[in-house]
């Protein structure tokens, strides 16, 4: 099975109906019930890492965890909390870095958890270690904030910079 037919079983926080959502895929879940927004939560691998995350349309939260690692299994129920409370604004990806050697060396990890937040593959925001939900929820929030500012900043530097009055 490819990536892009791989799935996962994500029960509607809403509703509560199961529902198969594909691991890659464009666009944002959605319940076949009730229309809800799903949160979406998958594991990835090196081989699978660009098929899921690089290229997801929403944010996307990656999880460099271990499963030795007790802070690790401490911020597990958090990030999905967040994804939970978030469904349809992000992505949440899992990896492990034990079964992920290339992507641990590829984003420089040096202990776990270690999260990151991307836009279309590229790392804007990092966090090493556990924390409160509020915290992440914060970190995540200022992580958006920016992105937004910077896309708005861009586009206004293209409108300005495309034309002189030349009077």
């Amino acid at each position: 099975m490819t990536t892009l037919e791989a799935t996962t079983v994500i029960r509607c926080p809403n509703c509560g109906r199961k529902n198969r959502v594909p691991v890659a895929a464009s666009g944002r879940p959605r319940c076949a019930n009730c229309h809800q927004p799903l949160p979406w939560i998958v594991d990835a691998l090196d081989d699978t890492f660009a098929e899921i995350a690089v290229k997801a349309d929403p944010p996307v939260i990656v999880d460099m965890w271990a499963t030795w690692c007790g802070p690790c299994r401490m911020v597990s129920p958090v990030l999905v909390e967040l994804a939970t409370e978030r469904a349809g604004e992000v992505k949440l990806v899992k990896v492990d870095v034990d079964r992920a050697p290339r992507l641990s060396s590829r984003f420089s990890v040096q202990a776990v958890p270690t999260l990151m937040i991307l836009d279309h593959g590229e790392v804007i925001a990092r966090q090493a270690g556990a924390a409160p939900v509020a915290v992440l929820r914060r970190w995540f929030d200022d992580a958006m904030l920016q992105r937004r500012r910077a896309q708005k900043k861009a586009g206004e530097a293209e409108e300005g910079g495309g034309h002189r009055d030349r009077s």
